[in-house]
């Protein structure tokens, strides 16, 4: 029987050196192709739980699996293989200051030798989407925080990652500009069956976004809400709920890069 598991973790602990436990005892599976919030106070381990998955941090006690695969001892070759299937979008945006906003975007897919026609097409339609394409040119310190965060989005996007773990994508951005990006990861659940983990404080995000939530609280992880099937659509019934973006889906993009991606994968 195939396992159907993205993420595994396994009774995991995680410190930092040497102190004191930041989570405890941290047990879950998360499917291939679900979305999650990922919810808890400041400093309760969110950034941690992300940095764990993405193989940033290696826990102080437990097993944790990815895509089937135990991650103990693993090499380097093959934490860079595991990397190469996920994307990560920092709080901090860790954009490369030397570059413009189009070769930010680019680099993940020069690093995969991508023909620069393909990279040229691509990175246009994300950046139109996270509403910076006028900016392609402009130094990333040119552009306001909210605007890097979009930066940050759009190149972690752009490879069509089996999982995509974002922490607090949308904390600079205003209601419509949050809710433009939530509607592509909406897609990227939707069409492409993107693993997707999205840190954020904000509750009328999660109120108008129904998926279920992964909660940080006293070093532990424990959800809430409905964790078999995710609703892949907003609803606005709240009179404070987040002003959603109304303008065309973005399935144009990801028809475009579904397309290209096979050639993508095997360059």
């Amino acid at each position: 029987m195939e396992d159907n598991t993205a993420i595994s973790f396994a009774n995991v602990a995680a410190q930092y050196d040497h102190g004191a436990n930041v989570l405890t005892d941290v047990s879950f599976n998360i499917s291939n192709g679900a979305f999650y919030f990922l919810s808890g106070a400041s400093g309760a381990g969110k950034t941690t739980l992300l940095r764990l998955i993405y193989q940033l941090h290696k826990p102080s006690a437990g097993q944790i699996k990815l895509f089937g695969q135990q991650t103990a001892d693993i090499s380097r070759d093959e934490i860079a293989k595991l990397r190469q299937k996920m994307a990560i979008v920092f709080q901090e945006y860790s954009l490369l200051s030397h570059l413009s906003v189009f070769d930010n975007v680019a680099l993940p897919l020069r690093v995969r030798g991508v023909p620069e026609g393909k990279i040229k097409k691509l990175v246009a339609k994300v950046l139109d989407w996270v509403g910076l394409g006028k900016y392609a040119d402009a130094n990333p310190r040119a552009l306001s925080g909210g605007q890097q965060q979009r930066v940050s989005v759009a190149r972690a996007i752009i490879v069509q990652p089996s999982i995509l773990l974002a922490d607090e994508p949308t904390g600079n951005l205003d209601d419509e500009n949050a809710s433009r990006l939530m509607e592509l990861f909406i897609q990227m659940n939707k069409l492409f069956g993107t693993t997707i983990i999205l840190a954020t404080h904000n509750k009328k995000l999660m109120d108008t976004y129904k998926f279920p939530v992964l909660h940080v609280d006293n070093h532990r992880v424990g959800f809430v809400g409905n964790t078999s099937k995710p609703t892949p659509t907003a609803t606005t019934t709240k009179a404070d709920a987040p002003k959603v973006w109304k303008g065309p889906k973005p399935q144009n993009y990801f028809t475009e890069l579904s397309k290209q991606f096979e050639d993508i994968g095997n360059a």
